[in-house]
């Protein structure tokens, strides 16, 4: 309903710090989306409510102004996906979509086209359900740290972004499958390949992966061995790159159990985070 509420306001009013609207006008209308704000938080006792209604109220106004927004009221918005880390998209926000973003969890944005808001996935219903936002040490652009419900780019990609420079001046066009991905999620790509290459029946170099991928059994003795090795790090004091080295090739060889699975690293990271405000001896207690 507040989500609802704050959203309505929005088309209705297309406020920006530089949009001529007088210092009092421009108060009262950041009011009503700060009130908007305070109301969508948890409810409290009804003793309490009012006073922290006031203090939050006080609060996100007063972050919200701390933004360096440019002369146009706006700051660069950047989407990125708070599990695999992959950066989704980039935008524009202004006071109004910050605050928006902040009561609905859902990122949006300024159109500096349609001079309007937009909530990303408006159409589409490919949301983006922001966990955390961030702004940089200066305060002048924002991370909208989030979970998409689909893909994020309008071609149908994860992300708008899939065009490598250094592919695109060797020759061959975009690959939407080319993402930027992080070290882990490079080698997730590389196993992947792996097995598109035995399921294709492409030679190709020879390669461990594909030995492990065509043998269960080779690849249950090499994870167990690896998780061993690592332990003995510890039981034998060895030093830390050992220690490293180690958790390496048990984490390398665990992925490639995965992928004969078809569990992606995405959804081992997503079950993490999900733990983190549980206690893990409750978590374990639950299993039974």
């Amino acid at each position: 309903m507040v989500a609802a509420s704050v959203a309505r306001f929005s088309s209705a009013r297309n406020f920006s710090l530089s949009d001529g609207i007088g210092d009092k006008h421009r108060w009262a209308e950041k009011k009503k989306v700060s009130t908007a704000i305070s109301a969508s938080f948890p409810s409290r006792k009804a003793s309490h409510l009012t006073t922290e209604a006031l203090r939050l109220d006080s609060k996100v106004g007063t972050l919200l102004d701390s933004v360096k927004w440019d002369d146009k009221g706006l700051a660069v918005a950047i989407a990125q996906n708070v599990d695999t880390g992959a950066i989704l998209m980039q935008g524009f926000a202004n006071w109004e979509a910050l605050a928006t973003t902040i009561s609905s969890r859902k990122a949006t944005f300024y159109s500096r086209s349609r001079s309007t808001l937009w909530t990303k996935g408006e159409t589409s219903m490919n949301f983006i359900n922001v966990h955390d936002i961030f702004l940089d040490c200066d305060r002048d652009s924002i991370i909208y740290l989030g979970k998409p419900d689909g893909p994020t780019c309008h071609t149908g990609a994860e992300t708008c972004y899939y065009s490598s420079v250094y592919d695109q001046l060797e020759g061959p066009k975009p690959s939407q499958d080319r993402l930027v991905t992080t070290t882990l999620y490079s080698l997730e790509a590389t196993i992947s390949q792996r097995k598109e290459e035995i399921v294709e029946k492409k030679n190709g170099k020879p390669s461990w992966t594909k030995r492990l991928l065509l043998d269960k059994e080779l690849l249950c003795s090499k994870v167990r061995e690896e998780a061993g090795e690592l332990v003995q790090t510890l039981l034998e004091n060895e030093d830390q790159s050992r220690t490293a080295s180690e958790m390496a090739d048990l984490l390398y060889h665990a992925m490639v159990l995965l992928k004969t699975k078809e569990v992606k690293m995405e959804e081992v990271l997503e079950i993490l985070r999900n733990r983190f405000s549980q206690s893990g001896i409750q978590e374990k207690n639950s299993r039974k």
